[in-house]
């Protein structure tokens, strides 16, 4: 039979409930519904073994990373980006020991890939205690670093693409130290994340050495990006360049000063708040972005709405609300600088 999403399975319907209700504990059984399912309609649709081997694993990796992470969902977390190669003599790895641990000290948790080099450094700042670890598994380099090896927040993954979802899903920041293609990729994917709002907006720290590592890099960005009218100049809005662990730590700080997060729901654009804006604040916003808002729009004002109930801790939170245009992510990260400005 073809099975649908839709209760109209009949007695494949009747088995998933009694199925459901036996194992016990299930939560929003609509949805565990679906994942049953699709696991379903994937063993009609589909014969090839590797295929199914992949689609398994990959839902195991996912499953066991949100069981590693769910309960620190209410600690901030700053995901750190670099080489495994850096050696723990060069200055580089200091700084980020550094950052590492001004992060724990303000109550962030680190988040790295677990390996040597910057992964290394990073989880030895913030400490084992602080810490989570995301390796993957490599015939070369990448082993789980001596902070990290037996702790429970280490995960493994056969699969770069379930890591990269823990990276950026988990992170409220990230802060990105000088690598090889690895970091770039890392890098860019974060870049490509914000400047396409597929993530939520998080502040993206690019840790530069005394080389200039970033600084080159921000010379083609512009030489090459910019002027020949690939990116667009509020794309530069998405990252920082710091050489200061300290102003590295305190740009991650700032960013959560009085923007809380971001909720979108079709056109509307509801940003949470740490504290109320006044109305001429909110003035001074619509004044100087009025790219962000669609013809005719206004920020105003607003308590939770409906399409938040799924989110009733954050229902005391203030905030402010407008119709979103969905193409200038740029220009909103630089939005959100301006409200905690204020």
């Amino acid at each position: 039979m073809e099975l649908s999403f839709s209760h109209t399975n009949d007695e494949v319907d009747r088995l998933l409930d009694r199925l459901l209700a036996a194992a016990e504990g299930i939560q929003h059984t609509d949805l565990v519904r679906e994942l049953l399912i699709s696991a379903l309609k994937i063993g009609q649709e589909t014969d090839y073994i590797p295929d199914l081997k992949l689609i398994n694993r990959t839902l195991r990796e996912m499953r066991y990373t949100t069981r590693v992470f769910g309960p620190y969902r209410e600690r901030k977390k700053v995901t750190i980006f670099g080489s495994a190669r850096t050696k723990p003599e060069e200055e580089i790895y200091q700084t980020c020991v550094r950052f590492g641990r001004l992060l724990a000290d303000k109550g962030w948790m680190a988040i790295t890939g677990g390996g040597g080099g910057i992964m290394q450094a990073g989880n030895e700042g913030a400490g084992s205690e602080n810490s989570f670890a995301v390796n993957i598994r490599l015939p070369f380099e990448q082993h789980a670093n001596p902070v990290m090896k037996n702790n429970p927040r280490l995960v493994t993954y056969k699969y770069f693409f379930n890591r990269k979802v823990a990276f950026v899903k988990e992170a409220d920041a990230v802060a990105v130290f000088p690598g090889g293609f690895g970091t770039l990729d890392e890098a860019m994917e974060v870049f490509t994340l914000v400047q396409t709002g597929k993530t939520s907006p998080k502040p993206l720290v690019l840790v530069d050495d005394a080389d200039g590592f970033w600084e080159q890099f921000f010379d083609f960005v512009k030489e090459q990006l910019l002027i020949k009218g690939l990116i667009s100049g509020e794309d530069f809005s998405i990252f920082t360049i710091t050489k200061d662990e300290h102003e590295a730590a305190q740009v991650i700080e700032n960013f959560y000063r009085i923007y809380h997060s971001v909720r979108f729901h079709d056109d509307l654009a509801i940003v949470r708040l740490n504290s109320q804006l006044s109305e001429q604040q909110v003035k001074t916003l619509e004044q100087e972005f009025p790219e962000l808002i669609l013809p005719g729009g206004r920020i105003v004002c607003c308590g939770p709405l409906e399409c938040e109930d799924d989110q009733p801790d954050l229902a005391t939170l203030p905030r402010i609300s407008f119709p979103f245009n969905h193409f200038h992510y740029g220009l909103l990260i630089a939005f959100i600088h301006r409200i905690n400005t204020f």
